[in-house]
């Protein structure tokens, strides 16, 4: 919708008082989401889009930066070191699963690289066990997980009716399921020490 969602995401800020992330694909989507987004995201597939996080690192704002589905670790941090030659060190990991030869899963959540993370680099960790897995019921599992590998946040896929969401359905979680991790998450973080 480029510009046109502009009053759509006001409308929604406004009446959520909640910050905005948003998914950028390219530089020229910079201009017109900067008044409105708080964090921009890059997905998997522009991991590698140097030209974007080129662009991005001239933003002070906070880039959540996903892993390819492809890329090794080393990778990825250099992938951070596009947009920290811009001026922003404001970076935030996220591992959303990679490609393997599993295939009852969407990807194979790479959990190592969370705790390796955590031990070799200053940035924040999060973990995107929707997109890692793929399948609904395996989110509460994992997410469980990745808070004990060390994940400082989580990416979750809720919707109030899963089956009638216009994507990801098979991942996302019903309000209900998704109370009911955040009670068990609750009691996880207090055991590690951490803040939900």
């Amino acid at each position: 919708m480029r510009e046109k969602s502009l009053p759509i995401i006001e409308k929604v800020k406004s009446h959520t008082q909640l910050l905005m992330v948003s998914e950028i694909t390219d530089p020229r989507q910079i201009e017109f989401l900067e008044p409105l987004v708080d964090v921009y995201q890059v997905g998997a597939r522009n991991m590698f889009n140097y030209d974007l996080l080129k662009e991005l690192g001239q933003t002070l704002k906070p880039i959540l930066l996903k892993r390819s589905f492809s890329a090794k670790i080393e990778e990825w941090l250099k992938a951070t070191d596009y947009i920290i030659k811009g001026g922003n060190e404001n970076i935030i990991l996220c591992e959303r699963g990679i490609r393997t030869f599993e295939t009852k899963t969407r990807n194979t959540l790479d959990l190592n690289a969370v705790a390796f993370l955590k031990q070799e680099s200053s940035f924040p960790v999060f973990v995107d066990p929707s997109h890692g897995t793929g399948l609904s019921q395996l989110v509460p599992a994992l997410s469980q997980s990745a808070v004990c590998a060390g994940a400082d946040g989580l990416l979750i896929e809720v919707h109030p009716n899963p089956d009638e969401s216009l994507c990801d359905s098979q991942q996302a979680l019903s309000f209900s399921d998704f109370e009911n991790l955040m009670i068990k998450l609750k009691k996880l973080t207090q055991l590690y020490g951490k803040k939900l």
